[in-house]
Order: structure tokens, then C-alpha cells, then sequence
């Protein structure tokens, strides 16, 4: 019996292995993500403790119901009991969902106004949304102005792929042996690891939502209106997100693309990305020509 429970105890470890393995999401992958960042781990860490919490209550609630079923039923023309209800009882399933809300709530609430606090942000990002691509615009690194701004769009081979008369094998796009059919894109968005970054949101068009599961939230992306949110990755590594509200035609064909690089790895690509100093004219001054004397 032992034998029995032990390989598929074995097989679920290891599926629960292989997906922390990586903080983006796997294929099959049922539950959230832990994420790459603090906070998207503390996200996951109330999750699972309110899903434990419910299947306890299920447990419980069905357990009694069942219980109540086939313990207490009775034949036709059984005397009905004469209590009506127990205090206790009532008292008990009333003080106890409390206690649990409470509970719940706190570490919720704490943690969504740490979401929410951008302040003492070392980089800051702005982030625009068009039918159907991103604009990064580098607006501050550590108090200057990097002047970086680009268009991120899906890159070229799943743009053509999707093409329903492409005949193209969508599971032939890889990177590093990992599909990235519909998750790549020409440019993506690069990050210093280990520096607090805090993104403005909009957009320029329709409602878009900027998305990164990995990060551990969503911003929605709205004309005429500026959201704000921050993250902090400290590992190194690409994070894959999409666009996550209904936005026309092709909303499914706008992913995100976040590369995570080391700090000083990140100043040279900065360095390398930044505009060239514009030339200054030379002036160049032209010798008098003296009319022929004649």
C-alpha cells in the first residue's frame, strides 16, 4: 500500500518541483505562479493560505452535511424532533467566518498598501498602450534623464505564423526549447536587477492592461488617466506577460517581454541604447572673392 501512494506522491513533487523551478508560468499549470518578486511571493503565500482555509470549510461543511444525510434521515411517518436550534451552534458558525475575514483581510490590506507605495522608487518607467503594441519611455534612472524610448511589438516569425493562410508551425517557434509562439517580441523591455522601479500607465487609444504575472499584479491602461505600480526583481532572467483587457482585434497578439539584467550589464545597454549627443554645425567661413580688376 505504501508502495502504491508513494510513486504518485513522487510524481506531484516533482511536478510541484519543476514548477518552481520557474517564476514564469508553465504549460498545465493550474495554481498562481510564486513569481519573481517579493511581492508577487507574498501574493501567492495568502492565496494558497485562503485556499487551505477553504478546502478546510468545504471539508467540514460537507462532511457534516453527508454525515446529517444518512446518520438522520428517517422513514415516512417519523415523529419530527421539537428543538428548534442551538445557540451555540449558531454563535459558533457566526464568531468563527468572522475571526477568519479578519484575519484574512489584515495581511491582504497591509499588503495591497505596500503594492500601492511607489515612493523611494530609484527608475522610473512610463508605459503606453496602442492598438496593438507597448511604448517604453525611460523617464529617470537614479535622478537622469536616459532619454530611451521605444516600440515593443510581436516579433516578426509568430506575427507571421499567426496568419491563417501562413501554413507555419506555431509550435516550431522556440527560445532556449521553451514555445514563445504569441509571447515574444521585437523588443522587450529591459530592467536592472535589485532596483526599485516604478511604472506610469496609460494609454493612447482603448483600455489596455499592462500584465506580468511574474511581477505578482496588473495595471490597467487608460486614456487620459495615469496609474501608477512599482516592482523590484532581483533575479536575473526574462519574464513573459500579455495584454490583459479586451482591446480590439488583435489583443492577442500584444505580449510583454520584461529582461531582467544585472545592474552593471544593465548601465551598458543603457550606454549603448542612448541617443547619439547631437553634432554641432561647423562653421565654415568662406574666403572674400575680390572682383577682377580689369
Amino acid at each position: 500500500m505504501r508502495r502504491a501512494l508513494a510513486a504518485p506522491a513522487l510524481i506531484i513533487l516533482g511536478m510541484l518541483a519543476s514548477t518552481a523551478a520557474s517564476a514564469n508560468p508553465q504549460p498545465w499549470q493550474l495554481n498562481m505562479t510564486r513569481g519573481a518578486t517579493e511581492t508577487s511571493a507574498q501574493v501567492h503565500d495568502i492565496h494558497m493560505i485562503m485556499f487551505w482555509i477553504c478546502v478546510v470549510i468545504g471539508v467540514v461543511v460537507f462532511g457534516v452535511m453527508f454525515v446529517a444525510m444518512f446518520r438522520f434521515r428517517k422513514s415516512r411517518g417519523a415523529v419530527a424532533a421539537t428543538w428548534s436550534h442551538s445557540t451555540k451552534l449558531e454563535a459558533a458558525w457566526t464568531i468563527i467566518p468572522i475571526l477568519i475575514l479578519i484575519g484574512s483581510a489584515w495581511p491582504a490590506t497591509a499588503l495591497l498598501l505596500r503594492m500601492a507605495d511607489t515612493s523611494d522608487s530609484e527608475m522610473t518607467i512610463k508605459v503606453t498602450g496602442y492598438q496593438w503594441k507597448w511604448r517604453y519611455e525611460y523617464v529617470d534612472y537614479f535622478g537622469k534623464q536616459p532619454g530611451i524610448n521605444f516600440v515593443s511589438s510581436l516579433e516578426t516569425q509568430s506575427n507571421r505564423t499567426r496568419q491563417l493562410d501562413s501554413g507555419l508551425d506555431p509550435a516550431a517557434i522556440k527560445v532556449d526549447g521553451v514555445s514563445t509562439y504569441l509571447l515574444d517580441v521585437d523588443k522587450p523591455l529591459v530592467l536592472p536587477a535589485g532596483v526599485k522601479v516604478r511604472f506610469v500607465v496609460t494609454a493612447d487609444d482603448v483600455i489596455h492592461a499592462w500584465w506580468v504575472p511574474s511581477l505578482g499584479w496588473k495595471q490597467d491602461a487608460i486614456p487620459g488617466i495615469i496609474n501608477s505600480a512599482w516592482t523590484q526583481v532581483d533575479q536575473p532572467g526574462v519574464y513573459r506577460g500579455q495584454c490583459a483587457e479586451l482591446c480590439g482585434r488583435d489583443h492577442g497578439f500584444m505580449p510583454i517581454v520584461v529582461k531582467v539584467l544585472p545592474k552593471a550589464e544593465f548601465e551598458q545597454w543603457m550606454t549603448d541604447q542612448a541617443p547619439a549627443p547631437a553634432v554641432e554645425a561647423t562653421a565654415i567661413t568662406l574666403a572674400p572673392t575680390t572682383a577682377p580688376q580689369g
